[in-house]
Order: C-alpha cells, then structure tokens, then sequence
C-alpha cells in the first residue's frame, strides 16, 4: 500500500477468503484504521472453487498425491513436474455448476456494503 499506483488510489479492493486471520468486520476495521482507502472484500463462503490455485492443488491432490507412495522427496519432485507438464498439454476448461444463489448472496453483500457505489469527486475515499 505504499508503492504506487496503490498509494496514490483513492480505494484499493483487497479480495481475501475467509480465513480466520483476516476474517470478519474486525479484520476490515484493522485494514480501514492503517489505510483508509483500502477496502477489504472476502469472496463466499465455502467458494475455494473461486481460487484457481485451490482448483490445481486438489487436481495434484485426486490424480497425482493419492495415495501417497513416494519412495523419496526427489521422486516426489519428479512426480510433480512431470505431472505440471502432461497437465499442460491435457487440461481443458471446467464446466462450472455451482448454484447462481452463491453469487446473488455475494452480489448482495457488495452492494449492502456500499463497496459498488460510484465515487464522489467531491468527498474524500
């Protein structure tokens, strides 16, 4: 927050889970006292789906790490980066099926907390 362009930004969106460490209103009180015109948003609830490298590492997780029968950390190493490789060349779009009341009940939340309302020239962040 004290390079730029933050610095100088009159809000910076922080997107954070909600992880215990910076959940909740005093977490977003915390982030509001020492920069002002940060604004903290947590994605949903249970939506670790959102976070692209969750999605790798439970691919890693299902196809590569279970069960966990490496002889050595250095067949483990080799395990990995050949699967990053053939992953690359095999991966294909998901198809996402998660219910549109998750987004709506976000949606809501953002707007609630004034975080989607326009800028005002004339008032300070």
């Amino acid at each position: 927050m004290g390079q730029e362009p933050y610095k100088s930004a009159r809000r910076v969106f922080w997107i954070m889970d909600n992880c215990s460490a910076h959940r909740g209103q005093k977490a977003a009180k915390r982030l509001r006292e020492k920069w002002p015109h940060a604004i903290l948003i947590h994605t949903p609830v249970l939506a670790s789906w959102l976070n692209q490298v969750e999605i790798y590492f439970s691919i890693i997780q299902r196809k590569l790490l279970t069960p966990n029968d490496f002889s050595s950390l250095a067949q483990l190493e080799q395990s990995l980066l050949a699967f990053q490789g053939h992953y690359q060349q095999s991966a294909s779009p998901f198809k996402w099926t998660s219910p549109a009341a998750i987004f709506t009940t976000f949606w809501q939340r953002l707007k609630t907390g004034g975080w989607l309302r326009p800028l005002d020239p004339n008032t300070s962040p």
